[in-house]
């Protein structure tokens, strides 16, 4: 539609209305942007201006609400202005639990329970609401409830797991629960729990744990897995300690690290990256002492452990192995040495000895009279007890100062067959 403007009155009426209209729109921006200035000041007094210049805004009510002499001496004031904000913008889940801590002050339980339920419903997935919700649920008794918002925290927020199952342990202390209700299927979160159980020494939980952890089919970090095997280990548990071994491999398609009729001692040539951890070869800074893979000299594979003397108070070289064996078993060991020229009382040894009792199964003769590649071999007899031997370069006597370098290589630990019987 045209509007003709022909005469000057018309002219003037439309030059006035654009002036209002003008005037109006600019008075509405101003008061908005006086409203939000002094929403923005810490004082209470301009926050409550706000409130009256822009009522329709839920923020400021919420502001309001949340001044700490308003939040925490005038509960009742502060549930009114809140109560106001969910009913200007009921999406918002912040504004509802802030409601429910109100209520709370105020010892209404029904409402402050509807309020947490309100916030949940308006946002369901996000870790922070579900945490305050949690932890409001977990004072209100409902354990329940409790759990299933912290399985939303521990599934949006890993770094949040760790407060997760301090709250859940005070809330029920029964791992299979936690288990099954509030870990999400994550390998991180897993091994939380499977730490927190091995600093309260539940080994019988652990294993549950792990076989949840296997479960999921996941790749999985070494290190952690490392800690659980000393763990199990430490704990004599070295039937567990092995079939963590085991299907740790097979998550990680490790199955080269693993142990075999034909060879128990895995990596026995170093041709494998070293782990430094479960049941390949692990190493401990000694004094005196460096370890270098060496690529130029080696036995077998393509390079072989290189160890440096270099001073007194050397009684180990640093680097052993655990192996799994069976009791009441007769072995055949056998490992490959040159040195260069050492001095020194007491030189190194190969030492075969039962993890938990010490008792030396195997020692080899003194490895300091080879300057090409020489072979210790022996058999030994396990006792009734023994399940697993640590392989050791070790010193015979120890103490003294000592210096010079041994090359190591080519290890092999086998069962002894028996005799075939003779006709």
């Amino acid at each position: 539609m045209q509007i003709a403007l022909d005469t000057p009155g018309k002219k003037r009426a439309l030059v006035f209305g654009l002036l209002v209209l003008s005037a109006g729109y600019f008075a509405a921006v101003s008061l908005q942007f006086s409203a939000e200035w002094l929403a923005s000041r810490p004082s209470l007094s301009s926050v409550r201006l706000a409130t009256r210049l822009d009522p329709g805004n839920a923020e400021f009510h919420d502001r309001l609400a949340r001044l700490d002499d308003l939040a925490f001496h005038d509960a009742r004031s502060a549930a009114e202005q809140l109560r106001m904000a969910v009913y200007l913008n009921p999406y918002d889940a912040h504004y509802w639990l802030r409601l429910s801590d109100a209520y709370q002050v105020l010892g209404d339980v029904r409402a402050q329970e509807e309020a947490v339920e309100r916030a949940i419903a308006a946002d369901p997935t996000t870790p922070d609401v579900a945490w305050v919700a949690a932890n409001q649920f977990l004072a209100q008794g409902k354990t329940d409830k409790a759990l299933q918002e912290f399985h939303i925290v521990m599934t949006g927020a890993p770094n949040m797991v760790n407060m997760v199952l301090v709250m859940c342990f005070r809330a029920d202390p029964n791992p299979d629960v936690v288990l099954r209700e509030v870990l999400p299927p994550y390998p991180g979160s897993y091994f939380s729990l499977l730490e927190r159980l091995m600093s309260k020494e539940d080994t019988e939980a652990t294993t549950r744990v792990w076989d949840g952890l296997v479960s999921l089919h996941q790749p999985i970090e070494l290190p952690p897995v490392f800690n659980y095997i000393k763990y199990l280990l430490l704990h004599k548990e070295p039937e567990e300690a092995t079939a963590v071994w085991r299907e740790t491999a097979s998550l990680m398609g490790l199955n080269s690290y693993l142990p075999s009729s034909n060879n128990l001692i895995v990596n026995g040539d170093f041709s494998l990256d070293v782990l430094n951890g479960g049941f390949d070869w692990q190493y401990k800074k000694q004094p005196s002492v460096s370890l270098i893979l060496d690529t130029s000299d080696f036995h077998a594979g393509h390079r072989s452990l290189a160890i440096g003397f270099d001073g007194p108070g050397v009684n180990d070289a640093g680097i052993f192995q655990i192996i799994a064996v069976r009791p009441n078993t007769t072995y055949q060991f056998s490992g490959y040495y040159r040195n260069g020229e050492i001095e020194g009382a007491g030189g190194p040894h190969f030492a075969l000895q039962d993890l938990y009792s010490s008792n030396v199964y195997y020692l080899s003769n003194e490895l300091k009279y080879g300057s090409s590649w020489r072979n210790e071999f022996g058999e030994f007899t396990t006792g009734p007890d023994t399940r697993m031997l640590a392989l050791r370069v070790t010193r015979v006597p120890a103490g003294a100062a000592i210096r010079g370098k041994l090359w190591i290589d080519d290890f092999r630990l086998v069962e002894k067959q028996p005799a075939e019987a003779r006709f």
